[in-house]
C-alpha cells in the first residue's frame, strides 16, 4: 500500500498547492466568487462535470449498479439530463444576468422582495449538501488509512476548507480540473475495464445474474420519476450549479460547455452501473451495496492503480464538497447576512476606492472559513446521510423550483406569488415528510403541486410586476445594462 499512499499524499498536496496559487489570482469579488466570469469551454466543462459528479454519483452509483444492475444508472442519468436541460434551455440567460446568487436573480425578476426567504432555503440546501459530501470522507479515508470517522472527516474537510478559503472559485476551478482528469482516468479508463474483465466479461455477467439486472427500467418507474423530480429539476435551480454557470466567459460557453459536461455525466452513469453489476458477480453477498466500490478497488486492482482509483473517489467527493461550500458561504454572506445587517457592500457599483474589492474578498473568505468549520462539526455529529440529503433536495425543489422557473418562463408571475410558493412549498414538504416519512415520494409530489398552485393563483390575484422591473429584467436577460461589477484582473 506504500505506493497507493504516496499517490494519495501527492494528490492531496497538489490540492493545497492549487489553493495557494488560486489565492494569488483572486483579487476581487468577481475573481473570488465566480473566477472573474472568464472560463473557456474546456475548463468550464471539466469543472461543471466535477461538481455534479460527487461521492453519491461515484460510490453511490456503483452501489446502485450492485443492487439493481444497469438500471442503477438512473440516478446519475437524471443528473446528466438536468445538466443538459439547464445548459440548452437556461444557461445562456443565467450567464447574461451577471449576478452571484439565485436569490439575486429572484430579486431582479420580482422587484427585490423575494431574496432573503429564498436565500434561507438555498443556504439550508447548500449547507446540507456540503455536510453530506464531507461525511463521505470517512468511508474513503477508512479504506486508505484505517482511521476513525471523526479524524477522517476532519482531515478531508480541512483540506477542502483550506484551498477553498485561500483562493475561492479560482482554487476550486483549478482543483476541479485536476479532479475531473483523475476521475476520468481512475473510473472510466481503469476501474471500468478492469471490473468487466475480472467479472469474466459481459457474457459471463449475463450468465451469472438474473435478467432483471439488464432491464433498463428494472429499478422501477416510480423511482425513476422521483429521481427526475429531485435531481433533474435540482440541477436547474441549485446555487452550487448556477455559481458555475456564472463563471462562463460567454453564454455560448455556458451552453456548449454545459452540454459536453451533461453528456459526460451520462457516460459516467452507465460506467458506474456496469462496475456495480460486475461487482455483484464477483462479490454476490456484500453486507452493503455501497461497499461494492471500496471492495472491488481493494481486492482487484494492482498497486498504484488502486491508489489512483481511490484518488478518483476522493476527487469526486472533494469537487462536490468544495462547490457546495463556496455556494453556502456566498448565499450566507450575500443573501442573508448583508441583508440582515442592512448595509449591503456594493463593490459592483462601478466606483469605490481601490481597497474595496480586497475587503469583499476578505469578507467572503471569512464566510467560507466559518461555514467550513460549521460543515465539519455538523458532519461529525450527523449520522443519517441519506435522510439529510433527501431533506435538502426536497426543500430546494419543493420551495424554489416553481418561483425560479416561473420567473424565467412566465411574465405574469409576481413577487407575492413567488414568496407564497416558496413558503407554501417549503412548509408542505416539511409537513409531508413528517407525516409520510423523510424518504417517501409523496412529500416532493404534493409539495411541488401546492407550490405551483399557489404561485399561479396568487400571481393572478395580485397586480402584475412593475413595468420598469420587467423592462430592467429583459435588459439583463439580453445581456445589456449589467456590466461585470468589477474589472477582471490580469
Amino acid at each position: 500500500m506504500a505506493v497507493d499512499y504516496a499517490v494519495i499524499v501527492v494528490y492531496l498536496a497538489g490540492m493545497l498547492a492549487m489553493g495557494w496559487w488560486g489565492m494569488r489570482r483572486a483579487k476581487s469579488k468577481s475573481e473570488f466568487l465566480v473566477a472573474g466570469r472568464r472560463l473557456g469551454p474546456w475548463m468550464y466543462s471539466g469543472t461543471m462535470a466535477a461538481i455534479v459528479l460527487g461521492g453519491a454519483s461515484t460510490i453511490g452509483g456503483v452501489g446502485l449498479g450492485y443492487q439493481y444492475g444497469l438500471s442503477g444508472a438512473w440516478m446519475v442519468l437524471t443528473i446528466g439530463l438536468g445538466l443538459l436541460a439547464l445548459s440548452v434551455f437556461f444557461s445562456a440567460r443565467i450567464a447574461r444576468l451577471k449576478v452571484y446568487t439565485v436569490s439575486e436573480m429572484l430579486d431582479l425578476r420580482y422587484g427585490g422582495r423575494a431574496g432573503i426567504i429564498s436565500g434561507v432555503v438555498m443556504w439550508a440546501y447548500t449547507l446540507m449538501l456540503a455536510v453530506t459530501s464531507t461525511i463521505a470522507y470517512a468511508t474513503i479515508f477508512d479504506v486508505l488509512f484505517d482511521v476513525n470517522r471523526t479524524v477522517a472527516i476532519v482531515l478531508g474537510g480541512a483540506i477542502v476548507v483550506a484551498y477553498s478559503t485561500l483562493g475561492g472559485m479560482w482554487s476550486i476551478t483549478l482543483t476541479d480540473m485536476v479532479q475531473f482528469v483523475v476521475k476520468t482516468i481512475g473510473v472510466l479508463l481503469l476501474l471500468l475495464p478492469i471490473a468487466v474483465v475480472k467479472a469474466g466479461g459481459f457474457s459471463e455477467m449475463k450468465a451469472q445474474l438474473p435478467t432483471e439486472y439488464f432491464d433498463p427500467l428494472g429499478i422501477g418507474g416510480e423511482t425513476i420519476f422521483t429521481y427526475v423530480l429531485i435531481y433533474t429539476f435540482g440541477m436547474l435551480i441549485g446555487q452550487d450549479i448556477w455559481q458555475r454557470v456564472f463563471t462562463a466567459r460567454s453564454d455560448r460557453t455556458a451552453r456548449w460547455g454545459g452540454t459536453v459536461a451533461g453528456t459526460y455525466c451520462l457516460v459516467y452513469a452507465i460506467a458506474g452501473a456496469v462496475i456495480g453489476t460486475a461487482a455483484k458477480v464477483m462479490y454476490p453477498n456484500l453486507a452493503s451495496a455501497d461497499a461494492a466500490f471500496a471492495t472491488i478497488v481493494k481486492d482487484e486492482l494492482p498497486v498504484g492503480v488502486r491508489g489512483l482509483v481511490l484518488a478518483a473517489a476522493l476527487a469526486a467527493v472533494m469537487s462536490t464538497s468544495s462547490g457546495a461550500l463556496i455556494a453556502c458561504a456566498t448565499v450566507a454572506n450575500n443573501d442573508i447576512w448583508s441583508r440582515l445587517r442592512g448595509a449591503v457592500v456594493r463593490s459592483g457599483g462601478g466606483g469605490g476606492d481601490g481597497d474595496e474589492p480586497h475587503d469583499e474578498v476578505r469578507g467572503n473568505r471569512a464566510f467560507i472559513l466559518i461555514m467550513g468549520i460549521a460543515v465539519i462539526l455538523i458532519a461529525i455529529a450527523l449520522n443519517d446521510v441519506v435522510q439529510a440529503l433527501t431533506v435538502a433536495y426536497n426543500l430546494l425543489v419543493g420551495g424554489l423550483l416553481v418561483p425560479i422557473l416561473g420567473g424565467l418562463l412566465w411574465r405574469r408571475g409576481t413577487a407575492a406569488g413567488a414568496l407564497s410558493a416558496v413558503c407554501v412549498g417549503g412548509v408542505a414538504v416539511v409537513g409531508l415528510m413528517a407525516y409520510y416519512g423523510i424518504l417517501a415520494n409523496q412529500p416532493i409530489y404534493y409539495g411541488l403541486l401546492s407550490s405551483l398552485a399557489v404561485y399561479v393563483v396568487v400571481s393572478l390575484a395580485t397586480p402584475p410586476t412593475d413595468v420598469a422591473v420587467l423592462a430592467a429584467w429583459r435588459e439583463r436577460v439580453a445581456g445589456r445594462g449589467a456590466p461585470d461589477p468589477e474589472p477582471a484582473t490580469t
